[in-house]
């Protein structure tokens, strides 16, 4: 009998890792707690891994070093991950893996101090702005394909803005946001967290809707990989996402760790953001820079009993249909067949039961948006194509 002198390799035999030292990408922004966490807590030597996080400047930046190999695994865009898989946005598809789902909820519109000043501070407001002013109001998302292009796409849908036709759209990297906003350049923007709530300390306008109010408990960052991670390194894979499930679980235990994870994040190292731009939206405590204030009862979350990190085809769908509804897609794909190959349920829900994480037996669940619309998964196409204001050539 072969002596193994490695105690990880005799407690996970023919499970072990793969690769044991990972590159892990993020941006600096709240959610990406349980990766901070799972990386720097302790949570995934246990599994047989090393995990190296390496902050990232852009989505685009993120993006290609996924691709190059560069980057393991990252902290990714629902929406970006799906757009390189489709081929969208200039670079060639190319075939990814969803690990797991990071969080729910949590993202921002904010206005600038200039509409506020002239009473641009609630929806009709915006729309009579919008659609009677010369002069164009230009919003800024973070990655074109992103989540936050379509939160910010959907709201302004839902008030009768067409967000191409209306309004411009540019292109801002999250920790940005705050300086365009200063400077003049944009009107407004959609980001995640601790950006919008920098803005409004620093009285640099207020937060007009959270992306939870378009969608109660939405999916939006994701755990992301090639493909080709997946089918080569099938137990690294696994062995993250159980990391960063007991990670997610974690942060959620109580409102001390979700406190003591917010001054992690705070560091240098990390989003290098003030405490106060980053704790109380993180406990769900909103104040809008209107004077208003109010405790979310959908803040972000990152774990919620697993309901956050389960790999929904759902959720992946619904990203397709907002490419279609707003013709980055062309034609309508095989949504339920993309899904299934991108969602790695399979690989999770090992995950899962070797942590002791319940998974829903179902891979659809049921959303009620802002518009009124129910968002199933059960008929994508008539979805997509189901929407007053679009961009389908076709329709």
């Amino acid at each position: 009998m072969t002596e193994i002198h490695d105690p990880l390799a005799w407690v996970t035999g023919s499970d072990a890792p793969e690769k044991t030292s990972l590159n892990i990408g993020y941006m600096a922004l709240t959610d990406c707690a349980s990766l901070v966490v799972a990386a720097t807590q302790g949570f995934a030597q246990p599994h047989g891994l090393t995990l190296n996080l390496h902050r990232q400047t852009s989505w685009a930046g993120l993006r290609d070093k996924l691709l190059s190999g560069e980057l393991d695994a990252a902290h990714s865009l629902y929406g970006m991950v799906y757009a390189v898989h489709l081929g969208i946005g200039g670079t060639p598809a190319n075939d990814m893996a969803v690990l797991m789902g990071l969080n729910q909820n949590g993202q921002s519109i904010n206005l600038s101090p200039t509409l506020q000043a002239v009473g641009v501070t609630h929806a009709q407001a915006l729309s009579q702005h919008a659609h009677h002013n010369s002069a164009r109001l230009t919003f800024a998302q973070t990655f074109p394909t992103g989540t936050h292009a379509m939160w910010l796409n959907y709201w302004l849908a839902a008030q009768g803005i067409h967000p191409i036709i209306d309004v411009d759209s540019v292109v801002v990297p999250p920790p940005q946001m705050v300086a365009h906003l200063q400077a003049e350049r944009i009107d407004g923007f959609c980001v995640g967290e601790p950006w919008a709530a920098s803005a409004v300390d620093q009285g640099l306008g207020f937060t007009l809707a959270t992306s939870q109010a378009i969608w109660p408990d939405h999916p939006e960052k994701v755990l992301a990989c090639t493909q080709a991670f997946a089918e080569q390194h099938p137990n690294s894979a696994r062995a993250l996402i159980a990391s960063v499930l007991q990670a997610s679980r974690f942060i959620e235990q109580n409102p001390e760790n979700l406190r003591s994870t917010a001054q992690l994040l705070s560091g240098a190292d990390y989003l290098d953001a003030p405490l106060s731009a980053i704790e109380p939206r993180m406990l769900g405590a909103y104040q809008d820079g209107l004077g208003n204030q109010w405790q979310d009862p959908h803040a972000l979350r990152f774990f919620a009993d697993g309901t956050v990190n389960q790999p929904w085809l759902s959720d992946a769908m619904w990203f397709m249909t907002q490419f279609r509804r707003w013709g980055l897609l062309r034609d309508d794909p095989d949504y339920l067949a993309v899904a299934r190959k991108v969602q790695q349920t399979e690989l999770y829900r090992a995950a899962a039961a070797a942590v002791g994480v319940p998974v829903n037996a179902a891979d659809l669940r049921s959303s009620r948006l802002i518009d009124g619309k129910v968002w199933d998964g059960s008929d994508p196409v008539a979805y997509a194509h189901s929407f007053a204001l679009h961009a389908l050539a076709d329709h």
